[in-house]
């Protein structure tokens, strides 16, 4: 995992926390926010989910806490539903000066109604996504509806939601009924998923229906069957972010990926601005190849010497197995971990030097059956006998030559 903590200023001149999720193996390719639902925060894990779910498709999310919740400075009791929009805003600032305007929102419950009102004063935003989204935010008033009275008395009322004392104010709810939802979805004019629970008891069905209705293509609707309105389910709220995944890559720009092309086997391609971080066809596979950041690298692919590795591991496993398999062997797994490095070396031509030291792999293998000892000890044997064990031990050459 690739997480950073940030920090940006709001309208107020408040700090607002946050954490900037990452791919692991790659550059991202576009950053999305993420506006978390009434009084919850960055931490939820339905959040935390669905960005992982962002970031394993190559999406750098953004997510944190609006003003006054979790870690963010303020009074949630001053804030009302246009200051979350505010919030918003200055997230996608903090992302265009950090790293890259944002190309996507997305928004669960009152958060979902957020990201829309935002979304038309980010021009940088592409495509919007909404979980369990209220489709008229006075919605929101029946879950403190015991204390409207008191509001509306008294300016203010403390209110108990999920177990946790808020208060709200008299100006928050003013504020929502001043929002028309349908038509800023009307004139929202980019692309919407709105993905909702058909037994979503906090925020109906219908609410989907009527931000659909209202708003234009391109539009799509993905039923949450069997979800909770906070996704409180694992498997829920990693669809979510698969499905968002997918169906966002249709609306923001992608990289060219080049395909690389070669009459050999493997092919390394590295740009001068890519540090370590090398595109590799092998075989018919793509994959990257990198140096660990402790050396300067992104860490987003094995090293070349891990490569290496690699080849005699799967090379040991595949010689073994189809050994014991000719044999009639009761072997169900086996296991060979490998490690790299340079040893002093016991015999060599250069002994007299104390500097002198050889490539050293040390391979230890685990195996899974009822095996008699015989048995073993002749597996030992095979696996140094795998073609790639060979060839390190062979002499070797490289004839390298320039193509025009």
């Amino acid at each position: 995992m690739n997480l950073q903590k940030v920090e940006f200023q709001n309208k107020e001149g408040q700090t607002l926390v946050g954490r900037l999720e990452l791919p692991v193996d790659r550059h991202p390719h576009n950053f999305a926010i993420f506006a978390h639902c009434f009084t919850c925060n960055k931490n939820l894990v339905a959040v935390k989910n669905i960005g992982r779910a962002l970031t394993s498709n190559g999406f750098g999310v953004l997510r944190f806490d609006f003003t006054g919740l979790g870690e963010s400075e303020g009074d949630f009791e001053d804030t009302n539903f246009s200051g979350n929009v505010e919030d918003l805003i200055a997230a996608a600032d903090h992302l265009s000066k950090t790293q890259k305007p944002p190309t996507l929102l997305i928004g669960h419950s009152l958060g979902g109604a957020a990201v829309l009102f935002a979304a038309g004063d980010i021009p940088s935003i592409k495509a919007v996504a909404t979980i369990g989204a209220p489709s008229n935010l006075v919605h929101v008033k029946h879950l403190f509806k015991s204390n409207l009275k008191e509001i509306e008395a008294s300016g203010k009322a403390k209110v108990n939601l999920s177990g946790r004392d808020f208060t709200i104010k008299k100006q928050f709810l003013d504020d929502l009924e001043s929002k028309s939802l349908p038509e800023t979805a009307k004139q929202l004019r980019k692309a919407l998923l709105i993905l909702h629970s058909p037994q979503d008891d906090t925020v109906g069905i219908k609410n989907a229906e009527e931000i659909y209705v209202a708003a234009h293509h391109p539009k799509s609707f993905v039923s949450l069957d069997g979800a909770d309105h906070l996704l409180m389910n694992k498997r829920d709220s990693i669809y979510a972010g698969e499905v968002i995944a997918g169906w966002a890559k249709r609306y923001v720009e992608l990289p060219d990926e080049e395909q690389l092309k070669t009459k050999h086997q493997v092919v390394a391609s590295l740009d001068k601005e890519d540090g370590f971080t090398t595109a590799m066809k092998t075989g018919n596979h793509y994959m990257v190849a990198d140096e660990p950041t402790s050396y300067g690298g992104n860490d987003f692919g094995p090293s070349p010497y891990e490569l290496v590795s690699a080849g005699l591991s799967a090379c040991t496993a595949m010689t073994v197995q189809m050994y014991v398999k000719r044999k009639g062997w009761p072997l169900e797994n086996i296991e060979v971990h490998i490690s790299y490095g340079k040893s002093h070396a016991q015999d060599c031509e250069d002994c007299e030097t104390d500097s002198a030291k050889i490539n050293t792999f040390h391979r230890e293998i685990k195996l899974i059956g009822n095996l008699d000892e015989k048995q073993t000890n002749r597996i030992l044997q095979i696996a140094d006998k795998c073609p790639v064990h060979k060839t390190l031990h062979s002499e070797t050459q490289v004839i390298t030559k320039l193509i025009d």
